[in-house]
Order: structure tokens, then sequence, then C-alpha cells
């Protein structure tokens, strides 16, 4: 009996499940000072040496060999895409439908998010009044300190507001050296500088850089991409052997793609090993209607997904699931839509049908630019944090309709320089932070759940990809010649 590859990578989630929490539960932990139980750092032998197996064989091998293939992906997708175009003007059509719906949807995503953070209200539940009160109890010690020393520790002096954030800061960067180090890094840019250096300067940066460079820069690649295809079509017959080469590169792209998918089983087991065995179930003690108010808001962005696929795509929930379901499995495990894109494009135009011409343009900018469940849970995750902590001495926020819309505007925005890589909505999210004046060092408060709630917003982030491409492919059926669902 031949099983099909999504059964035995669901069969591969599920192992990985169940041997991460053997090797958690058989790892040592201690009590903390907050009377937490946290995991030892020196571990035994054994244990140390399964977790780093876990590790070489899947985010190591598995993802590094998708990633191996992301630039040459999206390189030669477009540049075939574009040029199988009969003139810019189609295109142009493709261009502005395609980001019509991503603007839509990642709007909708946004408020389905702020809805509900406001109306579970998680910041305001007994596990996270428990959070502020360790907090003020944090702030009356440094009261005292500054006191001590002479100085004016009243919550209206400048001066130990500074003195609080200082020393707060300092304190969280000592606990979370890597994460808040990239934190800082993105709080002293502005807006402007945000944009100038992730959107304008990367579209312009030498192709072969954008190429080569860690993570890779996408926005360049496609960009390049573009001009590229579009001067082919504009020199006609001169340029032919350019655009058969990479036609036929783009086929040799899909059959690697094919052969990385043969051991996506084995490979999701062991990224799912890895996760578990390090996190475990304890991180839901504190945490858990943070968590389940950004799935929930996930799991109604979803649906809403499904009804636009349904009635403007032409495809219904089961037939997208069936098409999808490998792409969708590969996105929640490695929680990047970058790496997942080889499989996206390969489900969607040998599944369901989806022009090469729509896919192999739209995929790539959406695993770049579209991220609905990064800029959900970007939203919910600053009004929980403020929540939980407004009124405090460094928190000077009240939560109401003009901070709620900066979120909101600045959440969408934020999502759109959002790498297609692990943890990089914590990046982004300081722009959102910053916007509403929330401390960057409350941030890793959801640190211990993040790559958990990682698996469900780069998944949905696949899923509102592969719908936009589904959604314009059915709008310009019309003037496709290929096969297109009705």
């Amino acid at each position: 009996m031949k099983f099909k590859l999504h059964n035995l990578i669901f069969v591969g989630m599920i192992l990985g499940v169940v041997i991460g929490l053997g090797l958690h539960y058989s790892m040592a932990t201690e009590t903390n000072a907050a009377g937490a139980v946290v995991v030892k750092a020196d571990q035994p032998e054994w244990i140390e040496y399964s977790v780093w197996t876990l590790d070489l064989l899947g985010p190591t091998i598995f993802m590094g060999a998708l990633k191996m293939i992301i630039a040459p992906l999206i390189l030669a997708s477009i540049v075939s895409g574009v040029t199988s175009l009969p003139d810019a003007r189609e295109l142009g059509a493709i261009g502005w439908k395609t980001m019509a719906y991503y603007a839509c949807t990642t709007s909708v995503a946004v408020a389905l998010g702020l809805v509900f953070v406001l109306v579970i209200q998680p910041g305001k539940k007994e596990a996270s009044e428990q959070v502020r009160d360790k907090r003020v109890a944090e702030i009356e010690g440094y009261r005292e300190a500054f006191a001590e020393a002479g100085g004016d520790a009243s919550d209206n002096n400048p001066e130990f507001v500074s003195y609080v954030r200082v020393q707060s800061g300092a304190k969280s960067s000592s606990e979370h050296t890597e994460k808040m180090a990239k934190l800082s890094g993105a709080e002293e840019r502005s807006a402007g500088d945000i944009f100038r250096d992730d959107i304008v300067k990367p579209l312009l940066m030498n192709p072969f850089e954008s190429i080569s460079s860690s993570p890779v820069n996408s926005l360049g690649i496609i960009f390049f991409a573009l001009l590229l295809g579009l001067a082919c079509t504009f020199v006609g017959d001169a340029a032919a052997p350019v655009v058969s080469f990479f036609n036929s590169f783009n086929d040799v792209i899909m059959k690697i793609t094919h052969w990385l998918m043969s051991i996506s089983p084995f490979a999701v087991m062991c990224i799912m090993g890895k996760l578990v065995a390090e996190n475990g179930p304890g991180i839901f003690e504190t945490l858990g209607w943070y968590c389940g108010t950004v799935i929930a808001a996930i799991l109604v962005h979803v649906i809403f997904l499904l009804l636009v696929c349904r009635f403007l795509g032409g495809v219904g929930p089961l037939e997208l699931w069936r098409g999808l379901r490998e792409a969708w499995m590969i996105a929640f495990t490695t929680r990047s839509s970058a790496a997942t894109l080889p499989v996206t494009i390969a489900n969607l135009t040998e599944n369901l049908k989806v022009s090469p011409k729509v896919a192999n343009f739209s995929l790539p900018l959406g695993a770049t630019m579209n991220m609905d469940g990064t800029a959900l849970y970007e939203g919910v995750a600053i009004i929980f944090l403020i929540q939980i902590y407004s009124g405090l001495v460094d928190v000077p926020i009240e939560l109401g309709g003009p901070v709620t819309l900066v979120i909101f505007v600045t959440a969408v925005l934020a999502s759109v320089g959002a790498a297609a890589v692990p943890d990089a909505g914590l990046v982004t999210m300081v722009l959102v932070a910053s916007a509403v004046h929330l401390p960057i060092y409350y941030i890793p408060l959801i640190f211990a759940v993040d790559a958990f709630l990682d698996m469900f917003r780069t998944s949905t982030n696949v899923l509102g990809d592969s719908v936009g491409a589904i959604v314009v492919n059915r709008l310009e059926r019309d003037k496709l010649g290929d096969a297109v669902p009705a």
C-alpha cells in the first residue's frame, strides 16, 4: 500500500510531538526565583545529542535546502511568468488585483485581531494580573534605589521614569541577549528609516548581492526579475534564448522541490520534535489566554479566507485543502513562508491548476509582502501588553480609539516589511510598539510562546497568499491561456 505524501507529513508531525514531549520531560529542570519551573542549561549528554540531531536533520538540512532554492526560484518563476504574458498590460492587471487583494485581507486580519483582543481582554485575566503585580514590585524596587541615591522617585519626575526605563532595558537585555539585540536595533530606526532601508534600498540592490544575502533579499530579486522579464518582452525574438533559459530553469527548480518533498515527512518530525522538546507545554500557564485569543482570531480569519476562496476564487474548502495541504503543513512546521514557497507554487499550479503566469508572480510577492497572520498577531500582542502594563510609571498609555487606530495602521504597514523567516514578526512588532510609546523591554513577555504562535500565523500567511493567487487566477481567466477553474 502506497501512502500519500500529505498523510506521511501528518504522521511525521504527530511523531515529532511525541518525541519532543519525551525529550522535554526527560530534561533536568529547576525552580527559578519567580517560582517557575525552567529547563537547566546543562542537560544529560544523550538529551543534548538528541536535540542536536533533530536540529541538524530538520531545521538545518531540510529548511536549509528549501531556503537554498528560494532565490533562484523567485528569479526564474517571475521572469518566466512575466515573459509568458502577452503584454505589459496583462502584468499590470494581475499586479494591481494582487496588491488590492493583499491590502484588503491584511486589513481584515488586523481588524479581527483587534476585535478579539479588545473583547476577550487576555491582559486582564488573573494570570496577567499576577504578571502586572510582579512588575509593580520591580518598579517599587527601582523607586527605593532611586530615592536612596537622593533622587525624586515620584511618578511625574522624568528622571525617575528614565531611570526605570534604563534599568528595565538592561535587565531585559541580559536575560534575552540575542532577541533583545534585534529589537533594540529596530527601535533606533524611525518609520522613514525602515521604509528607506527595508523597502527602497533592497529594491535597488545588486541582483547578485540580493541572491547571495542571508536572508535572501526577496524584494530586490522580485524587482530585478520584473525588469528583466519586461525587457525580454519588449526586445522580442532576440530575447528568446533568455526566455527559454528561465523557463527551463524554472522547471528544474520545481523538480528539485519535488525531491525535497520526498524527505519532508522525516524532516517535519525532526522540526516538531526539536520545537516541542525545547518549549514543552508549560509555556501556556501564564499566556494561555493570550495564545487562545491569537488562535481564535486566526481561525476566524481562516474562515474568512475560505469564504473568499469559495465565492471569488471558485474553489471550495475541501478542494483547497486537498490541493494545498502539503504546503500548509510545511509552513506550519518550518514557520517560514519563504522556505515553503517552492512547495506552495507546486501545489497551486499542479493540484489547483492555477496558471503559472499568476502563481509565479503573486506567490513570491505574497511571501514577501502579504502577512495576514503576522499583522493580526502584532496587533493582538501590543494591545495585550498594554492591557497588562497600562498606567505604570513607564507606560503612560490609555487604550482608546486613537491608540487602537495607530496600532491598526502600523500593524498593517509593519507586516509588509516582515521578512518571510521565523521570528520576523517580533522585530517588526517594534515599529508598532514604538508608535504607541510602549517600551520594547515588555515584548520579551511573549517570547516563550512566539515559536508556537508563529506556526499558526505562518500557515495563515501561506493560505492568504494562495487564496490571493486563486482569486486573481479566476478574475483573469478570460485572458489566460491555461486551464482555469470556472
